[in-house]
């Protein structure tokens, strides 16, 4: 075992949501975690690429953006007071005994009694444009995310997609007055003419087209682009074998994502279609100690919902205090009448 290897209780691969969440769950439960992302960023796929967009579904609260969730669960976790490393990559997991040597790409190796895995879909990467040099205008013009709104104040904007994203950043600029500017144009560039996103947002785009908001282009293939001082003038297009000409000066691409599981699919987990598989009774995997939460998760009756994979979590938080902590049985407490469960949340309770 190398000369720095930490000796940890619990290990956690993706700080989305999901891995957020598995924090609380087992800090409630007096078990301290350490959490790992490849990203630079805490927040997965909700700060990456959806921040601002809004999320319906999470239980007792109406509406949040992806990043205000985000924020309130790394609030939630703060009594816990996690060990956090962003922007490196598990590369390696070994079983030794009854624990695990983990290795990361910044040379830090970890001995854990348990591993939780909540990568979403694993290591992604957007899918990007394939034109001769066009990555080096990548950030400037060329987006595959929208960071900060505001920087597309009053621009000519061109979107290509046909799926949720596209159509949600489409309908957010051009019905967003404030935000498009007096100057600002919208167009929506899709190479079908059958949209992959919700149908109330194919409508709603639809209606925006109608009151000249936005202007939509179907069946329509990029074929190349033209810059001027390094700022895009235009694209050029396919459409049904002939070229049109789109003038505009910021290009927002979603493609969709790259999905690779990397080094995970090495660690002899039973894997299917690129999830891995695990028993619903504990989350746990095919192998012992090592749990599955959220999206990357797979099981019969499976949904990839940001709710489901907060259950998934507090059941493998119990299962996981089981082998932690051997032989000492678990009982069940709640937040609003347990002393203890008060105490590790800093709450007084006098």
């Amino acid at each position: 075992m190398a000369k720095n290897t930490k000796n940890i209780d619990a290990l956690i691969i993706g700080a989305g949501p999901c891995g957020l969440f598995q924090v609380f769950e087992l800090g409630l439960l007096g078990i301290h975690s350490v959490l790992i992302d490849s990203l630079p960023n805490i927040g997965g796929q909700c700060s990456e690429l959806y921040p601002d967009k809004p999320i319906y579904d999470i239980p007792g609260i109406p509406v949040c953006s992806g990043q205000e969730l985000v924020d309130n669960l790394m609030e939630q976790i703060k009594p816990f007071n996690p060990d956090i490393f962003i922007g490196e990559e598990v590369i390696s997991v070994k079983k030794t005994g009854d624990t695990y040597l983990v290795k990361t790409s910044l040379d830090q190796t970890f001995n854990t009694k348990t591993i939780f895995i909540a990568g979403g879909v694993g290591s992604f990467q957007p899918k990007k444009i394939k034109l001769k040099d066009i990555e080096k205008f990548d950030g400037q013009w060329l987006h595959y995310k929208v960071n900060d709104k505001s920087d597309f104040l009053n621009k000519d904007i061109i979107i290509l997609g046909g799926g949720d994203s596209a159509l949600d950043w489409a309908i957010e600029f051009s019905s967003n007055t404030e935000l498009l500017g007096s100057k600002g144009s919208v167009t929506l560039i899709h190479r079908r003419n059958e949209w992959r996103g919700a149908i109330a947002s194919v409508n709603k785009v639809k209606e925006l087209e109608n009151n000249q908001k936005i202007k939509i282009i179907e069946n329509a293939i990029l074929r190349g682009y033209e810059v001027n001082a390094k700022k895009l003038k235009n694209i050029t297009l396919s459409i049904d074998g002939n070229e049109e000409i789109i003038n505009g000066n910021q290009l927002i691409v979603f493609f969709g994502l790259s999905p690779k599981l990397g080094p995970i699919a090495e660690w002899g987990l039973e894997i299917s279609k690129k999830s891995i598989d695990v028993n619903t009774e504990t989350y746990e995997t095919n192998l012992s100690g090592i749990f599955a939460i959220g999206d990357i998760a797979n099981y019969p009756g499976k949904k990839k919902l940001i709710l489901s994979g907060f259950h998934e979590s507090a059941l493998a938080a119990f299962a996981a205090k089981a082998i932690i902590e051997p032989g000492k049985k678990v009982h069940l407490q709640y937040t609003t009448t347990s002393p203890k469960l008060q105490q590790r949340l800093g709450i007084s309770t006098k």
